[in-house]
């Protein structure tokens, strides 16, 4: 990382700035002496939800101390979320868990100067379009004068606020819900941020009929190739194949569901419904989506889950993780690249290569599989 090279990026990002119609006083004040974010980037590849054994994050993300503090904040401000719920059909747990996973309710918003984030971001490259496009609506926000820059703190992606919005969504989706004439998701008061994340939600399809799924058993012999949430059945269908939820009437017995194992068949197994994909689009995790869904239901007061998470499984690391996804495509087994993060097309080629071997189908990379496939 170098500064020359830095400043001459910012140099020709001006020009692109420039004709995407941001102003050039606008883009004087604001970029003017930023400097590189070193950690911004080393952070861009540990991404918790998508790093950790899923039951590490839940264990932090669900805690004990979280719940307690979601139930006193949701007392707190009990009229704020009734008249978000009367607004947007969003449950007020939904929208408590969303502010409880991304900030613990406000006490951590981050200190992080949102600009010279994803600035940095963007010229890192890894995700450069995607960056440079958050960057310029950084700017835009700034440029409508929602927020001046001293004030426009995020994390080291520069998701600000409440409930982390990127620059992006705040332009699409924020809304001044205690209507003061401003947009305002980075203050003490959460009204605008939270009703923004509900606005967020309800624009993205949430059926306030739903909830976000269930816990349930799978049958003995089960095929494990039917879970993942590119199969879709009616809860009924799956229910004839033997599936049992765990709380009667959760879930619609016409609703289309899919089965989620998010720790391979040794662990819980959900039946998701439309809503959970709902919850996919403001952070495309499982994890995260499980988290806010399973943080809602404890904070309505709902039990906890009815299996334990397989916490002795050995799991690959981001570097085993690419070693197997190198193997599994080099036996035919296509990944589509080796990263060394669990997507879709991992699953579907750890399912493939499951089948044939004659393993239990679950697409979840552990490292008892990849030893097995340095011995093949």
């Amino acid at each position: 990382m170098t500064r020359p090279a830095f400043d001459a990026w910012i140099a020709e990002f001006r020009q692109r700035a420039l004709r995407a119609g941001l102003l050039e006083d606008v883009l004087d004040s604001a970029l003017a002496g930023l400097e590189p974010n070193a950690s911004a980037i080393e952070k861009d590849s540990n991404q918790a939800e998508f790093t950790r054994p899923v039951w590490d994050y839940l264990d932090m993300a669900v805690s004990a101390d979280r719940v307690c503090t979601g139930r006193v904040a949701m007392t707190a401000n009990a009229a704020l979320f009734a008249g978000i719920k009367a607004r947007f059909a969003v449950p007020s747990e939904i929208v408590a868990a969303i502010w409880g996973v991304e900030t613990r309710f406000g006490a951590i918003r981050g200190a992080e100067p949102v600009l010279p984030a994803l600035a940095t971001l963007a010229w890192e490259g890894r995700r450069a379009a995607f960056f440079e496009s958050e960057l310029l609506a950084a700017l835009e926000i700034l440029q409508a004068g929602d927020v001046g820059s001293e004030r426009m703190l995020g994390s080291w992606a520069g998701a600000m606020g409440h409930t982390q919005f990127m620059p992006s969504t705040y332009l699409q989706h924020a809304v001044d819900f205690d209507e003061d004439g401003r947009r305002d998701i980075w203050g003490d008061d959460p009204s605008d941020a939270l009703a923004s994340a509900a606005s967020y939600l309800s624009k993205s399809g949430w059926a306030d009929s739903l909830r976000w799924g269930a816990e349930v058993r799978l049958p003995d012999g089960f095929d494990l190739s039917l879970t993942g949430r590119q199969t879709w059945k009616p809860v009924r269908e799956w229910q004839a194949l033997g599936v049992a939820i765990f709380e009667t009437g959760a879930l619609a017995q016409t609703e289309p569901a899919a089965l989620l194992l998010p720790a391979g068949h040794a662990g819980p197994a959900f039946c998701l419904s439309r809503n959970f994909e709902v919850l996919r689009r403001y952070n495309a995790s499982d994890a995260y989506a499980l988290a806010v869904s399973l943080l809602a239901d404890r904070l309505a007061g709902r039990g906890a889950l009815h299996r334990e998470w397989p916490r002795g499984l050995r799991l690959p690391d981001r570097a085993q993780l690419a070693e197997l996804q190198r193997l599994l495509t080099g036996m035919g087994f296509d990944t589509q690249g080796a990263d060394g993060l669990a997507g879709p097309n991992t699953a579907a080629a750890i399912r493939a290569y499951q089948r044939v071997h004659a393993l239990p189908a679950d697409g979840f990379a552990t490292l008892d599989l990849l030893d097995r496939m340095r011995r093949s």
